[in-house]
């Protein structure tokens, strides 16, 4: 677990989403994407301290339906899951207080 280099494939399903079984994070985004880059060195400092949450970047665009399922607009959009449902979701980080605040959800009672 930990932060993820590569993007996942295939892209999972939506019902292969909402059964993950304990703390994930799905990033959404795209590799040409200048917000997704900026915030890439925020999202790798919070999973420093957070490497038991498991980390799934997802491409998104065209075609692409997890993340219309979870109305994603904007990137990068992190969703944070706790056994498949959605806690928190954080959308163009430019800092990292809400990403840390995205894993403080997951670790609330």
């Amino acid at each position: 677990m930990g932060l993820a280099k590569d993007v996942t494939e295939p892209e999972p399903s939506r019902a292969e989403i909402d059964a993950l079984a304990g703390p994930t994070v799905l990033e959404f985004g795209t590799s040409w994407c200048g917000h997704c880059r900026a915030a890439q060195p925020f999202i790798a400092a919070a999973f420093a301290t957070h490497d038991g949450v498991r980390h799934m970047r997802i491409e998104d665009g065209g075609g692409r339906r997890l993340g219309r399922t979870f109305g994603v607009k904007l990137w990068p959009t992190l969703v944070f899951l706790a056994d498949g449902r959605e806690l928190a979701r954080v959308v163009r980080p430019r800092e990292l207080a809400p990403i840390e605040a995205g894993f403080a959800s997951l670790d609330a009672p």
